[in-house]
């Protein structure tokens, strides 16, 4: 009985210290355009690293990759970039699920690098239109977030 306690502790031990696969990503804005972001993304996997990619969608703006492992150049796994635009931010990430951060975070610092060396420093932010003076008399700085004209509801009686 204390032997077969013992060998079911030592299984349980090896299965908790097996690493769990890692599943993080590493995201970075950007001042570019999405266009100027995937062109160079593109450029940066085949070009400067020399990797594969496996798949590209312009439209979706996303790369699917090989990346050679450190210890083995002839085993790879799989990664991805892809780039988001919401409203003018858009947003880069670089995902390898199976290799630890720091490998997602050397691959986005260098990509953020040769976008600097490509296009220069980036434009700035357009700037917000201010009211016109029309909108500025419309409502009153005072004025209740909502409709100006619409009166306050008085609370129900219950009858």
């Amino acid at each position: 009985m204390r032997q077969c306690l013992l060998s079911m502790g030592l299984v349980l031990g090896f299965f908790l210290l097996e690493p769990a696969p890692v599943s993080a990503r590493v995201s970075a804005e950007s001042l570019y355009t999405k266009a100027q972001n995937y062109s160079a993304a593109l450029r940066f996997l085949r070009v400067d690293k020399g990797f594969e990619v496996v798949e590209r969608d312009e439209e979706a703006a996303y790369l699917i990759f090989r990346y050679p492992t450190p210890d083995r150049k002839e085993q790879t796994v799989m990664g991805t970039i892809e780039v988001i635009e919401v409203g003018e931010r858009v947003t880069l990430i670089v995902k390898l699920p199976q290799m630890p951060q720091y490998h997602e975070r050397l691959l986005s610092d260098q990509l953020v690098k040769k976008l600097y060396e490509e296009y220069g420093p980036p434009s700035p932010p357009k700037p917000k239109p201010k009211p016109s003076e029309k909108e500025k008399e419309k409502k009153p700085k005072n004025a209740p977030k909502g409709d100006a004209e619409e009166e306050p509801k008085a609370p129900d009686s219950g009858h």
